[in-house]
């Protein structure tokens, strides 16, 4: 299997970012005269060009300070960052990316961007630890040749070694894009092999292997900086005279950001759903003392049926005691199941099963809630209880997931082998006590499994892998063959055993493959020390079997599983494949040894940690100096009145409270996609949103309680054999296929006037503005700037033009962006005002990107006057409804439902949970779907899921079956060119598949649903 990798617009942007910081510099490939060193070497016919070295030209001297400064801060505002006041040395940037959303990939993407414009190829990639390294190798192999197809070229990269110093001579004189990986360890050595890149080695002819290096002006990408960069390190990196040094980590030291040009942080990639969401499974002893009956309450089951609850007690048998898991209704006796155990006999039988707090309750009076242990608990049986837990989270996800072709991995962390594994004196192995209660458990679970119709295949997939099979041990290897623990330094808790992180590395796509012949393992076991520096997509699942210590933070504890999965094609399943379902599909669940209050508390608080520097509150000053567009792609800086109005809307709206914190009503109506804004900017609202939700919220950051979501929808079957939904679903189950049948050259015309009224792009400008400053009233004057009177301004236009070392594609651009054909948009631009077409010179991108938008505008318009649908053979079947699994938490986002195709209902919004309340009331209704993400109708402009199904009883309205889109307030939407189009795309395709008999609308309230149906 291999990895498939996607262009995805953030890494794009945080590329483009370091890129347009340089702006201006031509494209230039300098060489020299390589140093040959002294002594003998064997001399060749091509000795010259043997030793012609290639080097990052400098920064040519017209592109000042003054001009690149510009430029950053020009790149801050678009990102939304704090412009830098000044340019922290030559030249430093900073790129922030959470872990798991592709931080290696960016930053080789962004080398060769950097070769792409400016010709550069020298690059040192500086990394912390073995680990990193071994990691960053593996990431340049399986990127290579995605990146070749992009870019026609490959990266010659290769690891330091002392001992290899050819390589370093093969850096200098390649004229390809070169990438030197090295740990901060190379060249802050001591002892015998002390910082031999600084010496003048006999074997390297007298050279320093550091001079040769330098003299490439190679540029540094340092990953993980705040644990590289110590004081003797920074020091040391001097020693390369870099061209430029690059910043890339999640958790970069507030004291070390220099010009940041471009974040993802943690609260970013988790709104953005571009890593998976984390969930927690708590375990935890309530420490009652009114007894010593032990007792573990597994979870509750809702269904149609009364409540049960899955809980493990003690069995007194005739091999002695030991311990069994069973299903219980209320009114179970535990002590008459126990084999008559005397912990067990006063009041332990179930009174109380109430899935809404997810409780059981004894007459005895005590109440114990799900992942709540009692009673006399061992260091091994919580431990067990960890395990136990485990495997049924990955076996539930899995029977979620095996349908849709991924695999699903469990990882399990232990602090010492000989749990895993033990070596008698022969050195014969046997498991040791970890694993030996994985397949006791795993046994039991798998034994006891309740399977599902049409889950054959699925059950066949777990009867062909043995439990001994599907466990594996990543841990380092001695001389013999033996797993040993892997070794720590002091003050450290990762290790740099190379041998463990090959054997990861080499496994990594195995580990993925679903054939249970070629890899049987699900389960792995590795050393606590193993954590940074790898990780697998499909890790689902992660146990840490030991106490969690402060050392130990939990962000790095969730690092390892963040990463979105794959299928068995290598396809990344991220938004682009799943839509909305993507964090239903891509879930972390962490099997804690604490309780989920205290897990979820310390993760949030390290979390705000890393996010320290967002604004905690939504202030005019957060909107002041930003840039918004508009819909169509205009651009401009928020002034200090339009950031008032901002303002003062947002509070009259009820969006701000007093201090600035966003309220509740902000959520419910960005959830309802119902948001005001101020009427200034109201053709800029998603502008403004993503402005507001750069504001720190730990409600947006809290992770899931694995325990919560507590129900799981079922497809009714009485309800899918109802004539009413059959009668319903033959009339919208049929697939249909489109033709836009509009006039070339009508499009051609109209977007040529478009272009020739609408199309204005910016010029470059520099402004000079003199003031004096006669008095300094107060410190507040001073602070805002108001005690410096502004006597003269004056702007100057750039009279060069865009640089001709950048060459546009201007054409392949637009034909990209909008789908035309080459030809079609060679005449719209032969055909605008020559004026119009020569701002191409002032900013191309700007230009393309403008263009683009007002011909896809008049594209929209014409997709809704020209558009056809025809009904295909082809139909959806009932498994739209059976194969996704959809889930909620009672109370919260899910509500039993009684003319739902589904027992439940889970719910987005206020204005959803309201609508369907109606719908289930309301005796005109037979049965109604929240239709599933997999019921699309294909559109020029993407794929279109509707809401709702409904069917009426027949006589009871005008039209019996309605197909419906709920949108918050009819008043304030304004729907934009392309959900216009989408809609438009619906009602044609109904119209087409049902000869008029299935209704399509837009509706806000069940009462606007009645007046349509009624009419």
């Amino acid at each position: 299997m291999r990895l498939r990798f996607k262009h995805q617009k953030f890494q794009a942007d945080a590329a483009k970012a370091v890129v347009d910081v340089f702006a201006g510099q031509p494209y230039l490939t300098p060489s020299y005269m390589m140093d040959r060193g002294n002594g003998y070497y064997q001399q060749t016919l091509t000795d010259d060009e043997d030793f012609t070295g290639w080097s990052n030209h400098k920064i040519v001297p017209e592109l000042s300070d003054r001009i690149i400064l510009e430029n950053l801060q020009k790149v801050q505002r678009t990102n939304q960052l704090k412009p830098s006041e000044k340019l922290e040395g030559h030249f430093n940037l900073t790129i922030e990316m959470e872990t798991g959303v592709g931080k290696t990939y960016t930053y080789i993407k962004t080398m060769y961007e950097l070769n792409k414009h400016y010709g550069w190829t020298k690059f040192i990639v500086v990394v912390p630890s073995i680990a990193i390294r071994e990691g960053v190798y593996k990431s340049f192999q399986v990127t290579q040749e995605h990146f070749a197809e992009e870019y026609g070229k490959k990266v010659r990269f290769f690891i330091y070694n002392s001992a290899q110093l050819t390589e370093i001579d093969r850096f200098a004189s390649d004229n390809s894009i070169c990438a030197m990986i090295i740990n901060s360890q190379a060249f802050n050595a001591r002892g015998k092999d002390a910082r031999r890149i600084s010496m003048k080695l006999d074997e390297f002819r007298s050279r320093r292997p550091i001079d040769i290096i330098a003299k490439t002006n190679p540029i540094l990408i340092i990953d993980e900086p705040q644990s590289v960069e110590g004081k003797q390190t920074k020091e040391n990196l001097k020693q390369f005279h870099p061209l430029l040094t690059l910043r890339y980590s999640a958790t970069h030291k507030s004291d070390s950001i220099y010009n940041m040009v471009y974040r993802l942080d943690a609260m970013e990639a988790y709104n953005k759903r571009l890593v998976k969401k984390i969930a927690v499974k708590g375990i935890e002893e309530s420490g009652s003392t009114a007894t010593e009956s032990y007792v573990y309450l597994e979870g509750i089951n809702l269904s149609k049926a009364a409540p049960t609850a899955t809980i493990q007690f003690d069995f007194k048998g005739a091999s002695g005691i030991r311990k069994i898991t069973r299903t219980v209704s209320e009114g179970y006796n535990l002590y008459d199941n126990s084999g008559d155990m005397e912990e067990y006999k006063q009041g332990f039988v179930v009174s109380r099963i109430d899935g809404r707090d997810d409780s059981v309750e004894f007459l005895n009076g005590i109440k114990i809630y799900a992942g709540d242990v009692i009673g006399k608990v061992s260091e091994d049986q919580l431990r067990r209880i960890q395990i136990r837990e485990t495997i049924l989270s990955h076996i539930q996800r899995e029977r979620e997931l095996f349908y849709k072709g991924i695999k699903v991995l469990s990882l399990f962390f232990i602090d010492e082998v000989a749990k895993y594994r033990v070596y008698d004196e022969a050195g014969q192995a046997t498991d040791g006590i970890y694993a030996q209660m994985f397949v006791e458990e795993y046994n039991d679970i798998v034994g006891h499994l309740q399977i599902g119709i049409g889950e054959d295949d699925y059950i066949k997939y777990l009867q062909a892998i043995p439990a001994e099979k599907t466990h594996a041990g990543y841990f380092s290897i001695d001389k013999k063959g033996k797993m040993i623990d892997s070794k720590v330094g002091r003050k450290e808790t990762t290790t740099d055993d190379v041998d463990a992180y090959e054997l990861i590395m080499k496994n990594k796509e195995l580990l993925l493959d679903r054939d249970p012949k070629r890899s049987p393992v699900r389960f792995i076991f590795s050393h606590s020390a193993l954590r940074e520096g790898w990780d697998n997509p499909n890790v689902f699942q992660i146990c840490t079997l030991k106490q969690s210590n402060s050392e130990v933070r939990k962000r790095q504890e969730v690092g390892r599983g963040l990463r979105l999965c794959v299928n068995q094609d290598g396809e990344r399943m991220d938004a682009n494949v799943l839509g909305e379902d993507v964090q239903n599909v891509n879930v972390l669940t962490v099997i804690a040894s604490e309780s989920y209050d205290s897990f979820a508390k310390g993760l949030q608080t390290e979390i705000a940690e890393a996010v320290a520097d967002r604004p905690r509150a939504v202030t005019e000053d957060l909107f002041v100096g930003k840039v918004i567009k508009d819909d169509k792609g205009n651009e401009q800086v928020v002034d200090q009145d339009t950031a008032r109005a901002i303002h003062f809307d947002l509070i009259v709206n009820g969006y701000i409270d007093r201090k600035g914190i966003l309220t509740d009503k902000y959520y419910a109506d960005k959830a309802n996609h119902e948001i005001k804004v101020a009427e200034e900017v109201a053709d800029s609202a998603a502008s403004i949103i993503e402005i507001i939700d750069t504001i720190y919220d730990g409600r947006s950051m809290v992770p899931e309680n694995a325990r919560s979501n507590n129900v799981e929808l079922h497809v009714d079957e009485n309800k899918l054999a109802m004539p009413e939904f059959k009668a319903l679903w033959a009339k919208i189950n049929s697939k249909s296929t489109y033709v836009v049948d509009f006039d070339t050259e009508e499009l051609i015309r109209k977007a040529i006037q478009s272009l020739d009224c609408k199309l204005r792009v910016s010029k470059i400008v520099f402004k000079v503005e003199t003031g004096t400053m006669e008095t300094i009233k107060s410190k507040e004057a001073l602070a805002s700037g108001t005690s410096f009177v502004k006597e003269k301004s004056a702007s100057y236009g750039s009279t060069k033009t865009v640089s001709t070392n950048v060459k546009y594609d201007l054409i392949g651009k637009l034909v990209e962006e909008t789908g035309l054909t080459r030809k079609a948009v060679i005449q719209i631009l032969k055909g605008i005002q020559p004026s119009v077409f020569n701002q191409f010179k002032d900013n191309p991108e700007e230009f393309i990107m403008k263009a683009a938008a007002l011909i896809n505008d008049e594209k929209a318009t014409a997709i809704i006057e020209h558009i056809t649908y025809d009904v295909m053979d082809d139909h959806y079947g009932t498994d739209v409804f059976t194969d996704p699994t959809i889930k909620g938490r009672l109370g919260v986002n899910a509500m039993k439902a009684k003319k739902h195709l589904y027992d439940h209902i889970v719910y987005d919004s206020s204005n959803e949970q309201k609508f369907a309340t109606e719908l289930d009331t309301n005796t005109n209704v037979a049965v109604y779907v929240k239709l599933p993400d997999g019921f699309y109708i294909s559109t020029p402009v993407g794929h279109y899921n509707p809401d709702w199904a409904i069917a009426f009883y027949e006589g009871t309205v005008k039209h019996i079956y309605f197909v419906a889109e709920t949108k918050g307030s009819m008043n304030s939407m304004q729907l934009r060119l392309i959900e216009e189009s989408k809609i438009h795309c619906a009602r044609e395709h109904f119209k087409a598949i049902s000869n008029g008999e299935v209704v399509y609308d837009v509706v806000d309230s069940y009462q606007s649903l009645l007046e349509l149906v009624t009419r």
